[in-house]
Formats: C-alpha cells, structure tokens, sequence
C-alpha cells in the first residue's frame, strides 16, 4: 500500500510542477509582446515631433463637386436679367444644396469674371462660401477661388 500511496503523492507533484511550468511560460512570452509593444519606462524610440493637428485637411470630393456644380449655376446665369434675385443650387451626388444670394460680373485684364457669395447646406452643416470663376479663351468656364467665408 505504501507504494500506491508515494506515487499518487507523485503524481499530483508532478501535475503542480507542469501547471506552474506552463503558466511561467505563457506569462513570460505575453510579457515580451506587451514590453515592445507598450511604452512603460519611456524609451527616447518615440519621435515626438509628429503631432495630428500638423497633418493637412485634405479637400474631400464631396467639397470640388460641390464648387463644380455652384460654378455651373453662376456660369450659366444670365447676369442682366437676375437682378439680384437669388439663385438655387443642388448637387443630387453629394446632397448638398444652396442658394447664390449675388453675383457681380467684371472685366479683369479682358478677362470676364464673376464673383460671388452662396450657401451651403450639407451633412456637415451650413455655411456661406465666396468663389470667384473667370471665363477662359476657349469657353469655358474656371473655378479661381471657392471656399468658406472667413
């Protein structure tokens, strides 16, 4: 009886021995991931020189259709007969929509431009824009500014 006795006593040694071992190893590998992973003791590695308010805003396309399609609205316009009468505006791709409240026609260096003020209403809110588009030598129609007021 004895030696059933020893080698059950054995046998549970053994089984504390291997669930020590195997958790030795699992804590011992997760600490080699998290240690370069995570920046606990402040390492000189970071470059703190990159900031994200640094990055430029990039001009999405929903913003040049909309120019596009307000540039289209002013250039088609006849300018004699709207007499300040505001004009509307919808873009169907973008779903944004505005009124053209002016629009001044001028002749810069026999170039014939217009400048003018619109709204915007778009998913990300309502705003006022000033744009200016000149009339090229070939016909046709060019956007030289278009954002919001400031």
């Amino acid at each position: 009886m004895q030696d059933i006795a020893k080698w059950i006593d054995d046998t549970k040694v053994l089984s504390r021995l291997t669930g020590i071992a195997a958790l030795c190893l699992t804590v011992s590998t997760l600490s080699g991931c998290m240690g370069a992973g995570l920046d606990l003791m402040g390492s000189s590695n970071v470059d703190r020189s990159v900031a994200t308010g640094s990055v430029p805003q990039i001009k999405n396309d929903e913003d040049t259709s909309d120019a596009i399609t307000v540039r289209n609205a002013v250039s088609s316009a006849d300018v004699s007969k709207i007499a300040g009468n505001p004009i509307p505006w919808a873009n169907s791709s973008s779903g944004s929509a505005g009124v053209i409240s002016n629009i001044a026609e001028e002749q810069v260096n026999g170039t014939t431009c217009r400048r003018f003020t619109t709204t915007r209403h778009s998913y990300q809110g309502i705003a006022k824009f000033d744009g200016n588009t000149c009339l090229l030598g070939n016909g046709e129609w060019y956007l030289t500014s278009f954002g919001p007021r400031s």
